[in-house]
């Protein structure tokens, strides 16, 4: 049984979260949606939640996809 790589789980996280998030920012943003325009509007805030939850659902299938891989290696026979 292998040790989990510390390095392979960060990057695989930065990449998952980073990537959601960008994906909820330019949904936002072909909604109208701007997390970045002054004050706290129903638009700014949508924008918000939609970055918040691309962000989330990044962090969660690069989990699964870290954990479908260890699965991929534990079946192998060697």
């Amino acid at each position: 049984m292998s040790s989990p790589n510390p390095l392979l789980e960060g990057l695989s996280d930065a990449v998952g979260f980073v990537g959601g998030a960008l994906l909820g920012y330019w949904a936002g943003k072909l909604l109208g949606w701007n997390i970045f325009s002054a004050g706290y509007d129903n638009a700014s805030i949508g924008g918000i939640l939609l970055v918040g939850l691309g962000g989330g659902g990044g962090l969660h299938l690069a989990r699964f996809w870290r954990a479908k891989q260890k699965a991929q290696d534990t079946d192998t026979p060697t």
